[in-house]
């Protein structure tokens, strides 16, 4: 049922963002406590105001309501995913080459598992990350499959 209600959501958030020229980051929905909440994380660049996220919250409620596809009750959020925003596609992997990421493999390589570093280049389905171990750096090449989960990484300088 979940990832149906995903699937659904994406289909009839996809156009509204695109009138808007904006860009769909994730469609989660899952149960916290006792309520369901329907999150939709949504991008620009230069980061959406809270505006947007109120035009593209009224437009995907409707659309929701004709097509009635959730038979709990739930709370929809529309927001951005701010500075530590996910890195889901192979496209967003292109789009933030120079980044700070944070990575969690599902395997280790090199010994490596979970890493923070700079994503220097995205080519061939393998992301090439420079990280730091104590003084030395070192190269990780991560093919895209073995990635669990990775984001961007707010640095402190």
């Amino acid at each position: 049922m979940s990832n149906q209600v995903v699937e659904l959501t994406q289909k009839l958030v996809e156009p509204i963002l695109a009138d808007m020229n904006l860009e769909l980051v994730e469609v989660e929905y899952k149960k916290e406590g006792k309520n369901w909440f329907l999150r939709v994380f949504i991008d620009k660049p230069g980061g959406v105001d809270i505006e947007e996220c109120g035009q593209v919250s009224e437009q995907l409620s409707e659309k929701l309501d004709e097509t009635d596809p959730i038979e709990a009750a739930y709370f929809l959020e529309v927001s951005s995913p701010g500075a530590e925003r996910p890195l889901k596609t192979q496209a967003d992997f292109k789009k933030f080459v120079g980044e700070h990421v944070y990575m969690k493999l599902y395997e280790p390589i090199d010994g490596e598992k979970e890493f923070e570093g700079t994503l220097q280049s995205f080519e061939n389905e393998i992301a090439s990350v420079e990280i730091r171990i104590k003084a030395r750096k070192k190269q990780l090449e991560v093919p895209f499959d073995k990635i669990a989960k990775a984001n961007l990484a707010v640095t402190f300088n």
